[in-house]
């Protein structure tokens, strides 16, 4: 059975101005996904920036996150690493801390070939009894789990459920799902393919976009999940504009100025990320007036 079907948000992490986290408009964002329908929430992932966090305080944030929800939705923490010992202590403490479930992405900068990646994800799903989903997402990793790889992983590992699927090709995603015969639990990671990578038998996305539009994103996957893609496309395609100012920097930048504009604290971001560019923010607040989001 699938950790959750639908829109699961990667939700960002709110800092205060001297760079501490804003457990306070943590809580705040977490209410206001639940009450707009957000079927799960990934804490700690790229949108989290938990590649700044230290260990002790990613975690913090993990077990925060896991007890304010209190199992109205599930919680998934992003516990991946480069260094396999590593993620498998963040994930064991996940689940200690009543994870859901761990979303474990592609080793990055020493990489892995196809069979490091076996043996990587191997490791820490065996170190855990809670699901794991795999995050194939090369364009920040460098690192791509092949179609095949991918398959191995989750029809002989029996707690590697599924695939976040950020690599922008339909094409592999395609192949990806013809090998599986139904084995691999498929989310989108791009917020501009939800209905394409649905169509190919996705359950739902990890999402940007839900930070800001929870209610749009959890109707667009709850209708392909319906069988109706021509209400999905509808909202994918007006989402379009969004999701593009959305990316129109490094992710978490665009989201954070997006979360500032319709009310919350969400905070400066730590460094090597950067406020976004005064022309991005006019372009992002277009976007965010054309979708009905703000005045």
């Amino acid at each position: 059975m699938a950790i959750f079907k639908g829109a699961g948000v990667a939700i960002a992490t709110p800092f205060k101005e001297n760079g501490e986290v804003n457990y306070e408009e943590f809580g705040r964002l977490i209410e206001f996904q639940i009450d707009n329908g957000t079927d799960a929430i990934i804490v700690c992932g790229t949108t989290g920036e938990a590649s700044t966090m230290s260990e002790k305080e990613h975690m913090d944030v993990v077990k925060y996150c896991i007890d304010k929800v209190a199992k109205r939705v599930p919680v998934i923490a992003g516990t991946g690493s480069n260094c396999t010992q590593t993620a498998i202590e963040l994930s064991k403490l996940a689940q200690e801390y009543g994870a859901d479930g761990v979303l474990s992405v592609t080793p990055y900068y020493n990489k892995a070939t196809q069979n490091g990646l076996i043996a990587h994800f191997t490791a820490i799903a065996e170190a855990i009894d809670i699901p794991v989903i795999l995050y194939n997402v090369p364009g920040r990793t460098g690192t791509n789990i092949q179609p095949e790889t991918a398959v191995y992983l989750c029809k002989n590992v029996k707690n590697i459920v599924g695939i976040k699927d950020a690599t922008g090709n339909l094409a592999q995603t395609a192949k990806m799902m013809q090998l599986a015969d139904g084995c691999i639990d498929l989310y989108s990671g791009e917020d501009g393919l939800v209905v394409p990578i649905m169509s190919l038998g996705g359950i739902g996305v990890i999402s940007v976009l839900s930070n800001v539009a929870p209610k749009e994103t959890h109707d667009m996957c709850a209708k392909a999940l319906e069988g109706d893609f021509a209400g999905a496309r509808d909202i994918q395609l007006k989402a379009l504009p969004l999701v593009d100012a959305l990316f129109s920097e490094v992710n978490p930048i665009p989201v954070k100025a997006a979360l500032k504009m319709i009310g919350f604290e969400a905070g400066p971001l730590r460094l090597p990320l950067t406020e976004m560019t005064d022309e991005h923010k006019v372009v992002l607040k277009k976007a965010m007036t054309d979708f009905g989001l703000i005045k």
